[in-house]
């Protein structure tokens, strides 16, 4: 079986990802600091110390298939928690387990074969911030364990002020460490450690209109390759670089805020990736809210991807030119080929009370080889569709 993440990518697709084959998704670390710095509020000054504690739980249904078969389905409870601490501390620590079931991924053609699976995951992260006059600082920690896979990961933030209040800066620091053992032991204590670098900068352009600007750097070393796929040899190290640029505009004869954004994304690897997203969050009587969503997202394939053709009586084939001596860097991973992709969805909040509010949301992804912009897709990869519900109930105290 593979190690497995439900991860939410930037091309807004929460999806299983290989933690020992890496989809342009970041790193644990990565993703500590993109929760902590890339707010999707967008806020425009330093955050106040709260006055309230906040617990939320919450449950994800996610599934995924591909034309008349099924594959990966997973169910997510999870907990969170935020509590002030002496006016100008807060603790905030959150749970997770994944129950995974289903086919394993049928990446490219119909007659391709698909084994099954069944895994569990469950992590975990606290982070412990102080809260300044004009700033904050923040320090975390988190840890995530399968029967094949274990990671640990610590991060630091922080975030300062103008003196107008018109200007944060952001800045954060991430490390992560995972050690890989497959099962069947064809990888034991595998070892692959991330760095991440990230800074940003939101600013207030007019009394409605507020633009962030971020900029991210993860810097990976150690062991890329998947052990459950075949010919899958990838480089020992993985640079990636992503900048996003968010705008949040409100609309006053609405009442609404429109989200807008674009990531662009590139690797070592050869990936190159765009992401176009829209929200859309407005406010309705009686403590309903709707939010609209719809994302776009393109990326080319990795230098050493091959596009396989199966064979319906040999099966897999090798890769283009395999020379058993030299085999060389390749992977038929969908993730590392070219695609376009399209998610849509629809949140719906509802504030019961002055403590008690839910969310709802359900998304939809597609994915297809041909749907690459600029230039052809990958021409074997079979589509892709997910769907994905969601659930929270939160209370304040």
């Amino acid at each position: 079986m593979t190690s497995k993440n439900i991860t939410m990518h930037d091309d807004g697709q929460p999806s299983m990802s290989s933690s020992s084959a890496p989809s342009p998704a970041t790193s644990l670390a990565g993703s500590i600091l993109a929760a902590a710095l890339m707010l999707p509020g967008v806020q425009a000054h330093a955050e106040a110390p709260p006055t309230n504690g906040v617990i939320s739980i919450g449950y994800l249904d996610y599934r995924e298939s591909q034309s008349d078969m099924d594959r990966i389905r997973v169910h997510a409870p999870s907990v969170s928690i935020m509590a002030p601490v002496a006016g100008v501390w807060s603790i905030s620590a959150s749970a997770v387990t994944d129950d995974v079931s289903g086919a394993s991924p049928r990446y490219h053609t119909a007659v391709s074969g698909a084994s099954r699976m069944n895994d569990d995951r469950k992590a975990g992260d606290v982070s412990l911030k102080r809260y300044l006059d004009r700033g904050s600082v923040s320090v975390g920690a988190s840890y995530s364990t399968e029967h094949d896979y274990v990671s640990r990961a610590l991060s630091l933030q922080g975030t300062f002020e103008s003196e107008d209040r018109n200007t944060t800066w952001s800045a954060g620091f991430g490390r992560s460490n995972d050690e890989i053992n497959s099962t069947g032991g064809a990888v034991v204590g595998a070892k692959k450690n991330t760095t991440n670098l990230l800074v940003g900068v939101t600013q207030v352009l007019t009394k409605n209109d507020v633009v962030q600007l971020t900029l991210a750097h993860d810097r990976g070393r150690g062991f890329f390759s998947d052990p459950y796929k075949a010919f899958d040899n990838r480089p020992r190290s993985r640079n990636e670089n992503t900048v996003l640029l968010r705008w949040n505009h409100h609309i006053e004869s609405t009442g609404g805020i429109s989200r807008s954004s674009y990531r662009y994304y590139r690797d070592s690897f050869g990936v190159r990736g765009h992401t176009l997203s829209q929200e859309y969050v407005q406010p309705l009587s009686q403590g309903w809210t709707v939010t609209p969503e719809v994302r776009l997202y393109t990326q080319s394939a990795a230098d050493f991807y091959y596009d396989p053709v199966y064979d319906p009586v040999f099966g897999t084939p090798f890769p283009p030119g395999f020379n058993a001596a030299n085999p060389g860097l390749s992977s038929a991973d969908q993730r590392l080929s070219g695609f376009g992709a399209v998610t849509v969805g629809l949140k719906v909040s509802k504030q019961i009370d002055k403590l008690w509010s839910v969310d709802v949301k359900a998304s939809a992804y597609q994915q297809r080889g041909s749907w690459r912009a600029f230039h052809s897709g990958s021409p074997g990869l079979e589509p892709l569709r997910a769907q994905t519900f969601q659930i929270a109930v939160n209370r304040q105290w």
